[in-house]
């Protein structure tokens, strides 16, 4: 009976849409299994863009990322622990849009903003508009740890991470000429504060560096979390989708956990994490029942069969056409970015629709990868 429930997702995957090339499919065995999808931001990321050099520094911090995570991982760690360690290591490099090397807003100081999530509990905690912790997403989980909240923003979670002896740095600790260079870029194309000015702008020098990660460990439990500096030139205490929990950053151990990056008004108006996370469970409920109507029925009318949820394969197709189908929504409407994603059932992928994107993945299978171009 194995053999037809195997065959039956078989022929639902076919059903589905053309496996992207950034699918991976699971491992047929997930006990003591763990996973790690990182990402260092999307954009207008293509090789004439970026030296040999750079992009070797880029993918060597990748690996880096990577190593951090899957240490914790191997040794029987938290998925939460692995997250904080791989996105602790991007957010402390000048490549990335997040801690140290995060953009400047419009009055040239620096508002960073992170989020984590457990896909165990859903217990999350996120920050915005901070501006003195040198790791952001260290915030993050001390408001899911320590306090009754979940997002706590401006002045309020300065206060709160002092309060938690989180380590504070000076606003020049988060500054580099890059950055300094990329604000007076934008200001110079701003000649009118207009809509149509500012996404002018941002299409010419679009490059989303926030940072995030997302793990499944050894237990069975997923957690996600995202860290960036925001937008370049933002005003008016703008908040994107990263410490927003369902638009930038999202996890539950019923059907996955994803952090994104991109234009973050978009990812807010679509709630692109939630969105995505729930079609996978809702899917994955229909592709059960879509089984259990090929099972065949004995005499008296009833199944031979009944389909357990624990022996149920889920195609990797399946995910990849969801986390593609929502981003092609959010593109339709204007925006643009990508998304990591894990599963329960092992998967682990990307989807994006910019030129390239930073990212990189590591399991217990010995698979390990990272790659920064659409092509790759």
């Amino acid at each position: 009976m194995r053999v037809l429930i195997r065959n039956i997702c078989v022929f639902i995957a076919a059903l589905a849409m053309p496996v992207a090339a950034h699918a991976e499919e699971p491992p047929e065995v997930l006990e003591g299994y763990w996973s790690l999808v990182i990402h260092g931001g999307a954009g207008t990321i293509s090789r004439d863009k970026i030296t040999e050099e750079k992009d070797a520094e880029l993918r060597a911090k990748l690996t880096e990322a990577l190593d951090a995570g899957e240490a914790i991982l191997a040794d029987g760690g938290s998925a939460t622990d692995a997250v904080i360690a791989a996105i602790m290591v991007l957010e402390d490099d000048p490549n990335f849009n997040a801690g140290k090397g995060a953009v400047l807003t419009w009055e040239e100081s620096f508002s960073l903003d992170s989020s984590i999530m457990e896909g165990r509990t859903r217990n999350s905690g996120a920050a915005a508009g901070v501006s003195a912790t040198k790791n952001p997403i260290l915030l993050a989980r001390a408001v899911m740890d320590n306090s009754r909240h979940v997002l706590l923003s401006g002045e309020g979670a300065d206060v709160f991470s002092r309060e938690q002896g989180l380590e504070q740095v000076d606003q020049d600790y988060f500054s580099t000429p890059s950055r300094v260079e990329a604000l007076e870029r934008f200001k110079q194309r701003m000649s009118k504060d207009t809509q149509s000015a500012q996404h002018d702008a941002l299409g010419r020098d679009a490059r989303f560096g926030t940072v995030g990660a997302v793990a499944l460990d050894q237990s069975g439990n997923i957690a996600a979390g995202t860290s960036t500096g925001g937008m370049t030139g933002k005003r008016w205490g703008r908040i994107g989708d990263s410490p927003i929990i369902g638009a930038g950053t999202y996890a539950d151990n019923r059907s996955c956990g994803i952090s994104g990056t991109g234009t973050g008004e978009y990812f807010i108006r679509v709630g692109v994490a939630q969105e995505f996370c729930t079609r996978v469970r809702l899917r994955f409920h229909e592709m059960m029942k879509e089984a259990q109507a090929e099972v065949p029925l004995r005499e008296d009318g009833f199944p031979s069969y009944i389909v357990h949820a624990s022996e149920f394969l889920y195609p990797a197709a399946e995910v990849q056409a969801i986390a593609d189908e929502v981003i092609g929504e959010m593109g339709a409407l204007g925006g643009s970015g990508g998304v990591i994603y894990l599963t329960p059932w092992g998967h682990s992928g990307y989807s994006f629709d910019t030129p390239g994107m930073y990212r990189g993945r590591a399991d217990s299978s010995g698979r390990k990868s990272v790659a920064v171009f659409a092509d790759e």
